[in-house]
């Protein structure tokens, strides 16, 4: 470690006591005077100073303003004709505003409001940081979750996949406007959850979701079997256009809910328990049963609900077909509906976001750290049982098709 000799002069030392910026003055003149002795270091020669050792010469000052827990410092930086002066108080600094930086974006990331944030900075470190300085800090955000968020796709495939949409408030031309946040989770071949991918659409038409879906398989997703979404019928149009020879299951937390909307409130507590048994039934053959018996005792008291349930039985009931093992997390649209939660705990906070790229940096930022967690973490489904199932049921379909081949020839 370097050794410097500075010197104080009497007139700083006074103003500790009368003064009160006198710490910051005192710091102030003793870091200019390390400069100065770090500038002769490395020149090899004090300031007029003849010598063979020489390096270059010095070519005035550029004043620097660093905030300091003691106060604001002016420094005097050397500047030097020959090469750039060097030093190590500011990469120590930068390092620690670096982290300083972080801890903000972190904060807001995690729910925080950008006010609070700035008073927290300006409790903890003396330091004043205006509420768009901290907004534009959260812009460094911006490369990470683009290259997440148009990452490739190519290299897996993802048999199951679940899409939703969650509603936020976006300042628009001058008006606050409604618009959708579309999320599509994949499970990949191995049995790993991950988020394939995020957009923003000014609703949720079946313009917009083929758009999404449309991107999704330009970075490469492939191998889809079961898609899991809400009844939506641009989300649907959408995929029956997207993924051909797919199956889709219908959500079934959001089918229940759409058979008790139809349903007298005197009988949705009955009804609802008779749908619970419906859905949590081993079998097709037990399940139908249960539809059967259900029709008969509301089929009069409940008419449109009932209709809504022969209706939507079959696609809810889709899920039925794989193994067992897996019927319970496709069924439904939770897992997303989770991811849902964490965006809205921050969307609470901001309220309404002041422009679409803000809500894309914020809620990317959030799913690509839950997207971590999930590919580094426990394996969702053990999918040797599902690829079994999966070869077994095709050459079935294979032996069926070449069978009715031959009858069509004989």
């Amino acid at each position: 470690m370097a050794h410097y000799q500075v010197t104080v002069d009497c007139d700083l030392l006074q103003g500790l006591f009368i003064r009160d910026d006198g710490l910051a003055r005192l710091v102030e003149n003793i870091v200019n005077q390390i400069l100065d002795a770090q500038a002769t270091e490395q020149l090899r020669a004090k300031p007029y100073e003849r010598t063979e050792e020489r390096q270059g010469y010095r070519n005035g000052y550029r004043d620097k303003l660093l905030k300091s827990r003691v106060g604001e410092l002016t420094l005097m930086v050397p500047r030097l004709r020959s090469g750039h002066f060097s030093t190590e108080l500011f990469e120590r600094y930068q390092r620690s505003e670096q982290a300083l930086l972080l801890a903000m974006v972190e904060m807001v990331v995690n729910g925080v409001s950008t006010r609070k944030v700035r008073a927290v900075v300006d409790e903890l470190c003396g330091t004043e940081f205006s509420k768009s300085t901290v907004s534009s800090l959260c812009k460094r955000l911006d490369d990470i979750v683009k290259e997440w968020n148009e990452r490739d796709l190519s290299s897996q495939e993802y048999p199951f996949l679940l899409v939703d949409a969650i509603v936020i408030r976006v300042r628009k031309g001058g008006r606050v406007r409604l618009s959708s946040v579309l999320l599509a989770t994949g499970i990949n071949r191995e049995g790993y959850r991950e988020i394939l991918g995020l957009m923003l659409g000014d609703s949720e038409s079946e313009a917009a979701w083929s758009e999404f879906f449309g991107r999704l398989k330009e970075r490469g997703l492939k191998g889809v079997d079961l898609v899991v979404s809400d009844d939506h019928k641009g989300l649907i149009n959408a995929i029956e256009t997207h993924f051909q020879g797919a199956t889709w299951q219908r959500c079934q937390t959001h089918f229940i809910r759409n058979i008790l909307d139809a349903c007298p409130k005197s009988l949705q507590g009955d009804l609802h328990g008779r749908l619970r048994l419906i859905f949590d039934a081993p079998d097709m053959e037990t399940a139908r049963r249960l539809l059967n018996e259900t029709i008969e005792a509301f089929g009069a008291r409940a008419p449109k609900a009932v209709e809504r349930l022969e209706a939507g039985f079959e696609d809810a009931m889709a899920v039925m077909a794989l193994p067992g093992r897996y019927r319970k997390r496709l069924r439904t649209t939770n897992g997303v509906e989770r991811l849902n939660q964490e965006i809205r705990r921050r969307e609470r906070v901001i309220r309404i976001f002041p422009n679409e790229e803000s809500a894309v940096r914020l809620i990317g930022a959030v799913l690509v750290e839950i997207d971590e967690v999930w590919t580094t973490g426990k394996r969702y489904f053990d999918m040797a049982e599902y690829w079994e199932w999966k070869a077994n049921t095709e050459k079935q379909q294979k032996e069926v098709n070449n069978a009715d081949t031959q009858v069509n020839v004989a």
